[in-house]
């Protein structure tokens, strides 16, 4: 990880937004880790093991490193247990995965995992709902760094970090053995299709930090918290009737949306597209006349009537 010193003002979220952290707490297939046991490709010992919560939690808090082994696995990961612990290893947390493979292909290395003794991390131990995850990517960083590294982690700090996964809600990056979520809605002040238009796993980026809640491993952070809020200035660059070019970026049942500069684009409604053009595709670049601008819902309506 990579620190750079931020100007700008520190950004802020609401910590009792349980709904969201609840998306950080879904593993990346939307296999939640407490349903794991009745999901399991491969059936689990009859005799349950004796779970040990006093040293799972101990784990955790210490940042240690431990060792089991892999006893069944399903599509969101792999089944561990031993040394009194049983929980979950996400896909996403496994070193053999190291992209999200489709279908088959990722049926196959997960199965590859049978048998397999793992070098683990907790990184979530929820004795109330029965849940321990564990991470073999976060154990390469060695025991106490998780600790260590979230004295350094402040909001409104830039850093680099790994982009690890790139899901529905948003995209997950490794900061050196910390792992933070940078929500959909932070990815760009403009409308994001889906994360994976605009990171891509395994890539490098910098991210500021929103924040920090190391009792439950977590840190949000934030792309577009980078950059200018391009909206708080588009009533000045943009009025009605103004010709501008734009680029098509996405096509949709009611009409097309166009960027016109990053961060800021509109909506042309299949009213404003005359018959004859209506066969525009992603990436033409067309010409059109701003009907109204609204910075506060980040909304433009467009037309190609010019």
């Amino acid at each position: 990880m990579v620190e750079k010193e931020n100007t700008g003002a520190q950004a802020a979220i609401d910590d009792d937004d349980e709904g969201w952290w609840e998306a950080v707490l879904a593993d990346e297939s939307r296999f939640p880790a407490a349903e794991v046991p009745e999901k399991a490709a491969e059936p689990l010992p009859e005799e349950e093991i004796f779970i040990d919560w006093a040293k799972a939690q101990a784990l955790y808090e210490q940042d240690a490193v431990v060792t089991l082994n892999v006893t069944g696995h399903n599509r969101g990961g792999v089944l561990v247990e031993g040394e009194n612990l049983k929980g979950f290893v996400p896909f996403s947390h496994l070193l053999k995965m190291q992209d999200e493979e489709p279908g088959d292909q990722r049926e196959t290395t997960l199965a590859s995992y049978a048998g397999e003794t793992l070098t683990l991390k907790v990184i979530e131990c929820v004795p109330e709902e029965g849940r321990i995850v564990f991470s073999e990517r976060a154990a390469q960083a060695g025991a106490g760094r998780r600790r260590q590294l979230f004295k350094t982690l402040t909001p409104g700090k830039r850093v680099y970090g790994d982009v690890t996964n790139v899901t529905d809600f948003g995209v997950f990056v490794d900061l050196g053995g910390v792992e933070g979520l940078v929500h959909i809605s932070e990815l760009s002040w403009g409308r994001v299709g889906h994360p994976s238009d605009l990171v891509q796993m395994g890539s490098q980026i910098e991210v500021q930090i929103l924040d920090v809640s190391p009792e439950r491993c977590r840190v949000a952070l934030s792309v577009k918290r980078m950059h200018e809020n391009p909206w708080e200035k588009a009533a000045e660059r943009y009025h009605p009737n103004q010709i501008v070019d734009a680029t098509v970026t996405a096509q949709v049942s009611f009409g097309i949306f166009a960027r016109l500069e990053d961060g800021i684009e509109g909506l042309v409604h299949t009213s404003e597209m005359p018959a004859e053009k209506q066969n525009v595709r992603v990436g033409d670049q067309i010409r059109l006349r701003v009907l109204h601008v609204d910075p506060k819902k980040q909304r433009m309506g467009l037309s190609m009537n010019l």
